[in-house]
């Protein structure tokens, strides 16, 4: 039932608000035509099939296996074919060490615990080349009280008690910059757009 609610407020509600967003992510990471990116925890594809719509070739994995068939829907509705979606978990990515120029993640962090958010930056460091990037999406810390700010705080809560208590975690630790420092990353880009901040990051193999 959460699932399905989650994944009901991520396509009325999350996505529409995020399109703007996500359609700038490629320029503002400076990703080119031909690239490979891979995009964790992907949820109904929307940002996937913004990297593909830039001739960006992109791979979407997520464990919830409706919201890959909700993904690939979209991606038949558009026509693309430069983008494809997996079931899989971001603790233990099915694929080799340096294969992308780029991995993203938008708006799960907050989702997990402490002990997933640093297994999954892992990851994405280790399946990126070394001259890669990673670009992370999420809240900023900490949260205004902006109305976009409490509507999205209700979001969090209406998700669930354990979901909502792992969001005041991730509010609590800091949001995303001590994170990636804790995980050696050393952003070179920063955006925020209330309520979200957007850091793109050079790939660190140490």
């Amino acid at each position: 039932m959460r699932l399905a609610f989650g994944c009901y407020l991520a396509c009325r509600m999350v996505d529409p608000i995020m399109q703007s967003l996500r359609a700038r992510i490629p320029e503002f990471a400076e990703m080119k035509p031909g690239d490979r990116v891979l995009d964790v925890c992907c949820g109904t594809g929307s940002q996937s099939l913004h990297y593909a719509m830039k001739n960006i070739n992109a791979i979407g994995i997520d464990t919830d296996p409706r919201m890959i068939q909700l993904a690939e829907k979209r991606a038949r509705k558009k026509g693309l074919r430069n983008v494809s979606f997996q079931a899989a978990s971001a603790l233990d990515l099915p694929f080799a060490e340096n294969l992308f120029d780029y991995a993203s993640i938008c708006l799960a962090l907050h989702e997990k615990n402490r002990l997933e958010r640093d297994t999954i930056i892992s990851e994405m460091k280790r399946v990126v080349k070394a001259d890669g990037m990673l670009v992370f999406i999420d809240y900023h810390v900490p949260v205004s009280h902006s109305p976009i700010a409490y509507f999205t705080r209700f979001m969090e809560f209406a998700a669930g008690k354990e979901h909502h208590r792992r969001y005041k975690d991730y509010v609590e630790y800091g949001g995303i910059e001590p994170l990636l420092e804790k995980n050696q990353l050393w952003p070179t880009k920063q955006e925020s757009l209330e309520p979200l901040v957007v850091i793109a990051s050079p790939n660190t193999k140490g």
